[in-house]
């Protein structure tokens, strides 16, 4: 029986476990990948960075300067320094850039949900005011109080002067007014209301 020379896995047997000191992520997207670069934006963005540079950098150009000459692995003009500095410069200035991008994509889905959602409250304003002035034109047609009242006064008065009689169910504002100031008290003064 021959050797296998392509050396593919086998699905028959198990797999050898093989302990790894870094992990790899299985599938490195481009999105997490953004996620990655907005982390480390936002990070590099912060005070806390700001200050542990400030003291990294400190730190070594003291060591550089101040520990014996043997221990020193960055002479004065500090080149491996400024070396490490444009390196980190290098690789933040794309991943800021990057994250920043990812930001304008939210940024413009964000506008334009808020666009269709001022054009529907636009439309919904529109239609709104076209029916209050659609009501506001069918209350102008209807018969008010006043205007019921005086058409049967109207009425009335014709009928009057036609000779017609005229029977009232409840007795007139007026009369009932004029007698409640008639009535006299037991004592026989007036009692006005």
């Amino acid at each position: 029986m021959a050797e296998r020379r392509d050396r593919a896995p086998r699905l028959d047997q198990p797999r050898e476990a093989r302990r790894q000191f870094i992990s790899r992520p299985e599938a490195l997207t481009e999105e997490a990948f953004g996620v990655l670069s907005e982390r480390f934006a936002r990070y590099m963005g912060t005070a806390y960075f700001l200050i542990g540079m400030t003291i990294f950098v400190l730190a070594w150009v003291l060591w550089n300067l101040v520990a014996p000459r043997d221990w020193r692995f960055d002479e004065y003009p500090f080149i491996f320094l400024t070396l490490m500095l444009s390196l980190q410069a290098s690789y933040a200035a794309p991943l800021i850039l990057l994250a920043q991008n990812r930001q304008a994509d939210r940024d413009r889905v964000a506008l334009e949900q808020d666009r269709t959602r001022d054009e529907r409250n636009l439309a919904d304003t529109e239609f709104l005011t076209r029916e209050v002035a659609a009501l506001r034109i069918a209350m102008r047609d209807s018969a008010t109080r006043d205007f019921v009242r005086g058409e049967l006064r109207d009425l009335l008065d014709e009928m009057e002067e036609r000779g017609l009689v005229v029977g009232r169910l409840a007795p007139d504002h007026r009369d009932a007014s004029d007698t409640a100031n008639a009535r006299t008290d037991e004592g026989g003064s007036h009692r006005s209301t």
